[in-house]
C-alpha cells in the first residue's frame, strides 16, 4: 500500500533535494544550474505554503520521499490569481509506479477546492515521459517557446501544456475568490481530499 499523500513541511527540505538536486545536476528538465542549498529548499518551501499547496509522498525508505508536488504563482497580476503553475518530481528509485500521478491527481483535487480554475505545466523539450504524464491528467498543448534555456552548452525548447480544472460551466458561472492553502487545510474533509 502506498503511504499517504500530505502537506510538505519545511523538515521536507532535505527530502526534496535529495529528488531535484540530481535533476539540477544532470537534466536540462529544471533551468537551474546549481542545486539550492537545504536552507534555501525550505525557504522556497515556506514561500509557496503561504498560499499554494506542496505536496509530498514518503518513500518506503525512512525519512526519504518518493516525490513532491507543487503549484506557484504562475503570473503576479491579479487577473491571473485563478490560473497556477505546476511541478512534480520524482526519486529516480520510485519511477514507473504512479507516484507522479497520484501527486498530481491530489494536488488538482487541492487547486478546485482552493477554487482555482487553469493549470499550467512547462515542460523542458523532448521530454516523452513527461508530456505523456500531462497528456494522460487531462492537459493539452498550448504554444512552445524556443530556445529559451541554455544549460550544458545547448539551448532548449519549453513546451506549454494547460488543463481546465472547471469546464465550460464553471466559466460561464465565474468563480469565488481563490482561498489560501493553509484555510483549505483545515476543511474537514482534508484527508479525503489528499487520499481521492
Amino acid at each position: 500500500m502506498q503511504p499517504p499523500i500530505r502537506l510538505a513541511r519545511a523538515e521536507d527540505a532535505a527530502g526534496v533535494l535529495e529528488i531535484y538536486a540530481p535533476i539540477v545536476r544532470s537534466s536540462p528538465t529544471s533551468f537551474e544550474l546549481e542545486p539550492p542549498t537545504c536552507e534555501v529548499m525550505a525557504q522556497r518551501m515556506r514561500q509557496t505554503l503561504t498560499w499554494h499547496p506542496w505536496l509530498v509522498l514518503e518513500s518506503e525508505r525512512p525519512g526519504s520521499l518518493a516525490g513532491y508536488a507543487y503549484a506557484s504563482v504562475f503570473r503576479a497580476r491579479p487577473a491571473y490569481r485563478w490560473t497556477t503553475e505546476v511541478s512534480v518530481y520524482v526519486h529516480e528509485e520510485a519511477r514507473g509506479r504512479g507516484v507522479a500521478r497520484a501527486l498530481y491527481a491530489a494536488l488538482f483535487r487541492v487547486l478546485a477546492r482552493q477554487g482555482l480554475r487553469t493549470v499550467i505545466g512547462g515542460i523542458s523539450l523532448p521530454n516523452p515521459a513527461s508530456v505523456r504524464l500531462h497528456e494522460s491528467m487531462g492537459f493539452r498543448p498550448v504554444g512552445r517557446f524556443e530556445h529559451v534555456g541554455y544549460k550544458f552548452d545547448a539551448w532548449h525548447t519549453v513546451g506549454f501544456w494547460s488543463l481546465d480544472l472547471v469546464g465550460d460551466e464553471g466559466a460561464r458561472a465565474g468563480l469565488p475568490e481563490p482561498r489560501p492553502i493553509m484555510e483549505v487545510s483545515a476543511d474537514e474533509d482534508w484527508a479525503s481530499l489528499l487520499s481521492g
